[in-house]
């Protein structure tokens, strides 16, 4: 059967983008035609300055968050990253097969060290390494598939690169995986700023739609969308990007093509108003399965554990044939 990972960060609050372009896909579809892992990333929210109680917090929301969406535990394993060694453990392998050229030519890297420096904060090593531990990430579970946004698609390429560079080197130990992508919203744009992705760490909320803002707040959000010049509403990402953005919006919602959608508005007002309709009847289920869980943080607290155990499962095989593979001995009490 074919296997797929996949992740979130618990850097912010998880976004609509993060739910069209991929939550949602790995709920309807992904967990049902494969065996799925599904993991609140949390050693990737350690790259820049954090506060350590807000990263906890976000993790435990995020898991939540995927649960509430309609990621079943009993389908899917639903994970945190550092309940799991073996990430940390095949990461520093895959750093010795890696390079620093590699690293340093990865489009992520450039723009966040960038930001750091701007801000007058030094830049952590780990910013530079962690597409490194993304791959061991996808490469620990043997995956096949790794469903992603356009803006990962680099990180993918990486793992591969090293999967293939591993089993050339030491024999074959990973399978090599490919990205998937979903067909509409692969990458939904922030309100205010169609040229910018909408991300979960923005400096401002105004462009960014939460998955739990409340319907009041989403309403205003899309009402207040950036716009472009003229007046028809046409799927043109060039030369129309705010209108292109809400009418890919719309079209996720709704399960049809931004393309389909594109003439049939007379006005940006009645493009507004339906795309936040449809934006509010989508979240809606959501948020409350997430207030049920809220709720009873134990039954999340099991899902965690128990996909942390068949997570630990799945990957110590692989992780434990690469340790033999590159040249290390095997434990003393496993030798004999």
């Amino acid at each position: 059967m074919t296997r797929i990972f996949s992740g979130v960060k618990p850097t912010g609050h998880l976004t609509l983008g993060n739910y069209l372009g991929a939550v949602r896909q790995w709920a309807e579809v992904d967990q049902h035609r494969a065996e799925s892992l599904f993991s609140v990333v949390d050693l990737h929210a350690l790259t820049v300055d954090h506060d350590p109680g807000r990263v906890r917090r976000l993790s435990r929301q995020a898991a939540t968050l995927l649960l509430a969406s309609g990621i079943d535990p009993e389908r899917a394993t639903v994970f945190v990253q550092s309940h799991v060694d073996e990430h940390a453990r095949l990461s520093y392998l895959l750093e010795c097969v890696a390079t620093d050229g590699e690293m340093r030519r990865m489009i992520q890297y450039k723009e966040k060290s960038a930001l750091e420096r701007a801000r007058g904060g030094s830049v952590r090593l780990s910013l530079l390494t962690y597409p490194v531990l993304m791959a061991a990430d996808i490469l620990a579970y043997g995956a096949d598939e790794v469903p992603v946004g356009d803006d990962q698609v680099q990180h993918v390429e990486l793992t591969r690169d090293l999967a293939v560079r591993f089993n050339q080197r030491y024999g074959h130990t990973f399978v090599v995986p490919r990205a998937t992508y979903p067909k509409v919203a692969a990458r939904v744009m922030d309100l205010q700023d169609p040229a910018s992705k909408m991300g979960k760490s923005g400096d401002a909320g105004a462009g960014i739609i939460y998955l739990l803002d409340e319907p009041d707040v989403v309403r205003k959000k899309i009402l207040r969308a950036v716009t472009d010049s003229g007046s028809e509403v046409e799927y043109d990402r060039e030369a129309k990007p705010g209108i292109s953005n809400l009418l890919e919006i719309l079209a996720s919602c709704e399960g049809g093509s931004p393309e389909g959608l594109s003439g049939v508005y007379e006005s940006y007002g009645a493009l507004k108003k339906d795309t936040a309709d449809a934006v509010v009847e989508m979240l809606r289920p959501v948020q409350e399965k997430h207030k049920e869980l809220v709720a009873d943080p134990a039954y999340v607290e099991e899902v965690l554990r128990r996909g942390a155990e068949r997570a630990r499962e799945m990957s110590r095989p692989t992780v434990d044939t690469a340790y033999r593979a590159i040249g290390l001995l095997p434990p003393v009490d496993e030798a004999r």
